[in-house]
């Protein structure tokens, strides 16, 4: 049993439970100080040999260079398999994460730590500047290292084959924690922005992995579709990464 199915939705469930709460928090005036705490800390800190690192490392957490290496790798599986479904799973993380999330900023109405507002901290801002700095809450940086990874592991799975799996971990775990740091240490985002996007990151994560994505049904009229019995072809079923599920849990 998948480790995503071995917890079942109840942490789902406790995992937006827990996003609602913080939101509700900042929402009523709290935790508005320890952001405030942090993000100056962080503007009054910066050696270079901290600054540079850090911003280079913030890469981690960018959606281009997800869209650039992700999509070699499908382009070439998709090439390599005669299979559109490498191409979809790229198609549909990028969708995926703006669906999601951009309503949720659209919504929360806050700006960054490096916007020039008195109140920039807070939450529901109807003075929120339509610009650079908004659209801070929830970190979109944060919740790409949990999808963007899913689905890098995954193709770079069905690249590279089994030798892929011993650096599963470290896939998972060193990009939130490198970008968690550096967004916060950067102030490209409160410390609260990158808790919710963390909690955020954690269920969409755990939703893409319980897609099937190797043998994901297509209409018979989708090209590319080796499931599909055509002329030339058996129909053959091609295999499921037998762990893809636990990529999340």
């Amino acid at each position: 049993m998948s480790r995503v199915r071995r917890l079942g939705w109840w942490f789902d469930v406790l995992l937006l439970a827990a996003l609602a709460g913080l939101t509700a928090l900042l929402a009523a005036g709290h935790l508005l100080d320890l952001d405030l705490a942090v993000s100056d800390w962080a503007f009054g800190f910066q050696p270079a040999v901290l600054h540079y690192p850090s911003y280079v490392a913030n890469y981690l957490g960018q959606g281009g260079p997800f869209l650039a290496l992700g999509g070699a790798m499908a382009l070439w599986l998709a090439y390599r398999w005669r299979d559109v479904r490498p191409i979809i799973l790229l198609a549909a993380t990028q969708l995926f994460t703006i669906v999601v999330v951009t309503p949720i900023k659209e919504l929360s109405s806050r700006d960054a730590p490096r916007s020039t507002l008195p109140n920039k901290a807070e939450i529901f801002n109807e003075l929120a500047a339509r610009g650079e700095y908004n659209w801070s809450y929830p970190s979109g940086h944060m919740v790409n290292t949990i999808v963007w990874y899913f689905t890098l592991y995954l193709l770079a799975l069905w690249v590279f084959g089994e030798r892929v799996r011993r650096w599963q971990t470290l896939i998972r775990v060193a990009p939130p924690i490198i970008v968690f740091w550096t967004t916060v240490y950067l102030n490209y985002h409160w410390l609260t922005d990158s808790i919710a996007g963390l909690l955020l990151g954690i269920v969409m994560g755990r939703v893409m992995a319980l897609i099937p994505w190797r043998t994901l049904p297509l209409p018979s009229w989708v090209p590319f579709n080796p499931q599909q019995p055509s002329a030339g072809t058996g129909g053959a079923q091609p295999s499921q990464p037998a762990d893809q599920q636990r990529v999340v849990g």
